[in-house]
């Protein structure tokens, strides 16, 4: 809904709305924003954590630049979604403790995972536990809410978003995903290290994305009117050998360790394919085979994340979000570098705003069946997201990305019809996966399965 004075108004649904990591981001970000008047509902299966934040986040009016956002916590998922104009999901699919797992049970089989969300034996189990549930979200937006604008920030974000286009066609939804970030804060060091100062960030960046999340690549680099691709290239002959150093500003020294990168897969992938890769490394070895760079991370200059981290990492941020609920930490109105108000505030008809965001594939993105859910630029403005188009991979790349997607579609059409006979052949010829004999990796599937069974529909488990 418009108000064309000052501000523009939004009815904002967030669903998973107890998260310490997004909505605390939303909410800085909505402080910070001085385009939009935003109401945002939270709705949570932890109904006490959308409590809590629904708190916290009313307390960032008095630091709000622009019109404050308010906030209220919701009891239902209905309730939630009612009249909104923009739906933003953000669940995790079970606990960190099944995640875990996910990690645990395919290390024992010799397949280390870096993140272990997307691809890989943990992605795939994550998707079977994730897709009813994201599917029970889309129908839920298509009888409460069947206009809003749908942004899904869940991982795996192919198959997730996937799911909410498949159980309603007509949702306008994208996946948004932060990583094709990274390349473009490395152009924009580029270019400050050649001007001498500090005069780009990442926004002033563009480049054009093809691929699958997380596994995405770029073909075009422009900054300030100047094709910035010959510069790139000639950075990563520069640090081909030693790496390039890549962490995130305001974090700890054990979240360096553990997300902290050298950038050399990306590296790699770039003198392999003759492309820019655009997403991190820790994501980007998920999806070679196992001999190639998961086995000697150290080698490539990443980590594997416990998730005994990711867990003591919640913690605190829980403890932190307490502290702000009662008052002893002052909220903060900061622009992050998420490009969801952004997208927001265009699709609510402000500046028209491009970014990279997973959709259905239209003919944007060449060699990959219609319908996939592929990740390249889109144009947002009063129209909705529009992909643009982004051209091709380079064969031997898209062959790779393809087997990719091919199976992630295969996945969610198994699942969402209850096809168990399905789901093993499919996890089977990951390139994780795929070196193992069949016995070891039937023998791993099945106790993946069994371990998280809680959260896994029971028409998908047992032997098939």
């Amino acid at each position: 809904m418009h108000d064309f004075g000052q501000y523009r108004s939004v009815r904002i649904a967030f669903v998973g709305g107890g998260s310490l990591n997004w909505a605390m981001g939303l909410m800085a970000d909505l402080a910070h924003d001085t385009r939009l008047s935003a109401q945002v509902r939270l709705y949570d299966i932890d109904a006490e954590a959308a409590r809590r934040n629904a708190e916290i986040g009313n307390l960032h009016a008095a630091v709000s630049r622009g019109a404050p956002a308010g906030y209220r916590a919701c009891e239902t998922l209905a309730g939630a979604l009612e009249g909104a104009d923009v739906v933003v999901i953000s669940i995790l699919p079970g606990r960190f403790e099944d995640m875990a797992q996910d990690i645990g049970i395919p290390a024992e089989y010799g397949i280390p995972q870096a993140v272990g969300d997307t691809v890989g034996p943990g992605g795939f189990v994550r998707a079977m536990r994730a897709i009813p549930m994201l599917a029970s979200i889309g129908t839920a937006i298509r009888e409460h809410a069947p206009t809003a604008y749908v942004c899904n920030l869940t991982n795996p974000m192919s198959v997730l978003t996937g799911a909410l286009h498949a159980v309603f066609p007509g949702i306008r939804a994208w996946g948004e995903c932060h990583e094709v970030t990274k390349i473009r804060k490395q152009v924009a060091w580029i270019a400050n290290r050649g001007a001498g100062t500090e005069r780009f960030t990442h926004r002033d960046v563009q480049v054009n994305v093809l691929g699958i999340n997380h596994f995405t690549f770029v073909d075009r680099i422009a900054l300030d009117g100047r094709d910035m691709r010959p510069a790139y290239e000639a950075f990563v002959r520069e640090h081909m050998e030693p790496g390039w150093a890549q962490t995130e500003s305001g974090k700890d020294e054990e979240h360096h360790r553990y997300f902290g990168t050298r950038n050399l897969v990306a590296f790699d992938l770039f003198r392999r394919f003759g492309i820019p890769a655009a997403s991190g490394d820790r994501h980007l070895a998920e999806f070679m085979p196992v001999a190639e760079y998961l086995a000697d991370p150290a080698r490539w200059g990443f980590a594997l994340t416990p998730v005994e981290y990711r867990i003591r990492d919640r913690d605190a941020k829980r403890a932190r979000a307490e502290e702000m609920r009662a008052g002893r930490i002052a909220p903060r109105a900061h622009r992050s570098d998420e490009a969801l108000v952004d997208q927001i505030a265009a699709l609510m008809g402000g500046a028209p705003f491009v970014s990279n965001v997973n959709l259905p594939n239209h003919g944007q993105m060449a060699g990959i069946p219609q319908g996939t859910i592929v990740e390249t630029n889109a144009l947002f403005s009063g129209l909705g997201p529009q992909p643009i188009g982004a051209g091709a991979l380079p064969p031997d790349l898209l062959a790779h990305v393809a087997g990719h997607a091919e199976r992630q579609t295969a996945l969610l059409h198994a699942v969402l019809s209850g096809d168990r006979a399905a789901l093993f052949p499919l996890f089977a010829t990951d390139p994780l996966v795929a070196h193992l004999p069949q016995p070891r990796a039937r023998e791993m599937f099945d106790r993946m399965v069994a371990a998280t069974a809680g959260w896994i529909p029971d028409n998908l488990k047992g032997a098939a």
